[in-house]
C-alpha cells in the first residue's frame, strides 16, 4: 500500500475557478479525493478574470516570481484559495498573459501567443513550487498546456537539489490537443538544442508541447484503459503513436470518476423529483418535467425519449447523427439535445426543432440545470463518438437510471457493458462498427428492451448500482504517483 505523498497538481482549468472541459471536472475532483485518502495535496493554476466570480476572497502569497523567458524576465505573482479546506490553490498571475476572459481561443482561433502564456505558465508553476516551499513528491500535470514541467523536470532541474527527486505524472485528457508551435519558440522555451529532435519534442518540423510531457514524464496515463490502447495505433494516435508505443510499458489508463454528491438522483435538488435504484417512481416525474421543460408532448410519456448533452463537434458523432436522424425518428422516438459547438450542426438542429415541433427538443448553448434535467427525465442517453477519451455522461445517465447507447470506444466501452438479451446482464447497448446503420441498430436493440418494462427496470436498477466514485480512480493515481516516484529515485 503506497504512503501518503504531497502532490502538486498543476492544470489549467479547475472546477469550480474555470472550465472549458471535463479536464477542469478531473482537476477539480481528483484532489479532493486524494486529499481523502491522507495525500497533501496542492494546485496551481493560472489566474483568469473569471476566478474573482467564484471565489469569495483571494490572498497574495507571493509578490514577484521572475521567470525566464528567452532574453528577458517575466515577472508573475502568486494568489490563494481553497478548493477544499486542507487543499490550497495557487493562481499564477499575469495580467499579459491570462487576464482574458477565454481561456485558449476566441471565435477568431487561437490566441497567437499561446506558446508564450503556457510557456511562462510551466515555468512559474515551478518556480512556484520553489518560492513557496511546497516540496512535492509528485508533480501531477494535465494536458499539452503543463506539458513542458516534466521537460524541464528531467532535463534541466535534474540537478538542482530542490527538484532532482521529484517524480512526475503525464494525464493526457485528449490527445488530439497537443499545442503545437513553431520552432522560434525553442528561444524561450531555454531547453538544451538536442531536445529538438524526433527523440525529443520535435514534431514535423514544430515543437510539440504534449510530446514534451509523453518523451520526459516519468509515466503517461489517459483517462481510460480502453484509450490508452487506442492512442497507440495510428487511427487514434493524432501522429504520436510511435512515441506512445516506444514507452507503452509506463502508459497507463485510469478511467475518470464522477462527483457523486452532485450528480445523484436521491439528493439532486436540479431536478423535479429525487429517486433511487429502489424506488424509480420519480423518474416518470422527471420525464414529465423534461416534456414540459422542452416544450414537448406529453404524449410521449409512453414511448422512449433520447436526451444528448454534448459539443457539437464531428469528434462527438454528430456527422453519424446527421446521417441517421429521420430514419431515427420513424422509430416512434422524441428527442431532447443541449450542447453548443459548430455552427453547421447548430442549424441543423434548429432546423431539425422547427421540422418535429413537438416531438425534438434543442437547447443551444450550456445550462447545468436543463443537463440534470435531461439526465434525469430521459429513458436513453446517445453517446455516439467517434472516440472518446473517457465521457462523464454516460457515467451520469447509468446513476441516474438511464441507459446509455454508446459508440465502443474509449471510456465508453470501459463503462458501458452490452446487454446480453440471454443472460440479462449489461448495462447499455453499444455499436462496434462507426456508421449510421450500427448506430440505428443499437438503438433498435435497446427499444426492443423497452417494450419489455420488467427487463428494462432491471436494466436500468443494474445502472444506477454501479459505483463510478472517485475514490477507486483516485487509490489507482497513488499507485501510479509510488511508482513514478520510484522510477525517478531509480528504484528497480
Amino acid at each position: 500500500m503506497p504512503g501518503a505523498f504531497r502532490v502538486v497538481m498543476v492544470a489549467s482549468e479547475v472546477v469550480p475557478f474555470a472550465k472549458t472541459g471535463g479536464l477542469a471536472d478531473v482537476a477539480g475532483a481528483l484532489p479532493v479525493a486524494l486529499a481523502r485518502m491522507g495525500h497533501q495535496v496542492s494546485v496551481i493554476m493560472p489566474r483568469y478574470p473569471m476566478i474573482e466570480r467564484a471565489v469569495r476572497s483571494l490572498e497574495k502569497v507571493y509578490d514577484s516570481l521572475l521567470v525566464p523567458m528567452g532574453a528577458s524576465t517575466e515577472e508573475g505573482a502568486v494568489w490563494s484559495a481553497r478548493l477544499a479546506a486542507k487543499i490550497p490553490v495557487y493562481f499564477i498571475e499575469h495580467h499579459d498573459y491570462f487576464d482574458r476572459e477565454a481561456l485558449y481561443t476566441t471565435v477568431g482561433g487561437d490566441y497567437p501567443d499561446n506558446a508564450q502564456r503556457f510557456a511562462f505558465f510551466a515555468k512559474a508553476a515551478l518556480e512556484a513550487c520553489r518560492a513557496l516551499k511546497l516540496q512535492p513528491d509528485i508533480i501531477h500535470c494535465h494536458d499539452w498546456q503543463t506539458a513542458l514541467i516534466p521537460a524541464y523536470l528531467k532535463v534541466v532541474l535534474s540537478h538542482d537539489p530542490s527538484f532532482a527527486s521529484i517524480g512526475s505524472l503525464m494525464t493526457i485528457h485528449n490527445l488530439a490537443y497537443q499545442g503545437l508551435f513553431a520552432s522560434e519558440a525553442m528561444e524561450f522555451l531555454q531547453l538544451p538544442p538536442h531536445t529538438y529532435s524526433p527523440d525529443g519534442i520535435e514534431f514535423y518540423g514544430r515543437v510539440n508541447y504534449l510530446k514534451a510531457g509523453i518523451v520526459y514524464a516519468d509515466l503517461v496515463n489517459t483517462v481510460s484503459p480502453r484509450y490508452s490502447q487506442e492512442i497507440q495505433t495510428p487511427e487514434y494516435g493524432c501522429g504520436l503513436d510511435g512515441v506512445l508505443r516506444h514507452r507503452s510499458q509506463d502508459v497507463y489508463g485510469i478511467l475518470n470518476g464522477i462527483d457523486d454528491r452532485e450528480w445523484n438522483p436521491a439528493h439532486d435538488r436540479l431536478i423535479a423529483a429525487r429517486y433511487t435504484a429502489a424506488d424509480l417512481s420519480g423518474k416518470a416525474v422527471c420525464k414529465r418535467d423534461l416534456l414540459a421543460t422542452f416544450g414537448l408532448s406529453s404524449q410521449w410519456m409512453d414511448t422512449p425519449v433520447i436526451g444528448m448533452i454534448s459539443r457539437l463537434v464531428d469528434q462527438k458523432g454528430f456527422d453519424l447523427i446527421e446521417s441517421a436522424i429521420h430514419r431515427m425518428l420513424a422509430l416512434d422516438i422524441g428527442l431532447v439535445v443541449l450542447g453548443v459547438g459548430e455552427s453547421r450542426y447548430e442549424e441543423f438542429f434548429r432546423q431539425l426543432r422547427e421540422r418535429y415541433a413537438g416531438r425534438v427538443g434543442v437547447t443551444i448553448g450550456f445550462d447545468n440545470v436543463l443537463a440534470h434535467k435531461i439526465e434525469a427525465g430521459s429513458d436513453m442517453f446517445l453517446m455516439p463518438s467517434r472516440f472518446e477519451p473517457c465521457g462523464l455522461n454516460q457515467m451520469y445517465s447509468l446513476r441516474y437510471g438511464t441507459v446509455p447507447v454508446v459508440h465502443a470506444t474509449g471510456g465508453l466501452d470501459d463503462n458501458v457493458q452490452a446487454y446480453d438479451a440471454v443472460s440479462g446482464q449489461g448495462n447499455g447497448f453499444k455499436f462496434e462498427a462507426y456508421d449510421a446503420e450500427a448506430l440505428l441498430a443499437a438503438l433498435q436493440r435497446a427499444l426492443r428492451l423497452y417494450g419489455d418494462r420488467a427487463s428494462w427496470e432491471r436494466l436500468r436498477r443494474r445502472g444506477m448500482q454501479a459505483d463510478f466514485s472517485w475514490a477507486k480512480s483516485a487509490q489507482t493515481y497513488t499507485e501510479l504517483y509510488a511508482r513514478s516516484l520510484a522510477k525517478r529515485q531509480g528504484a528497480p
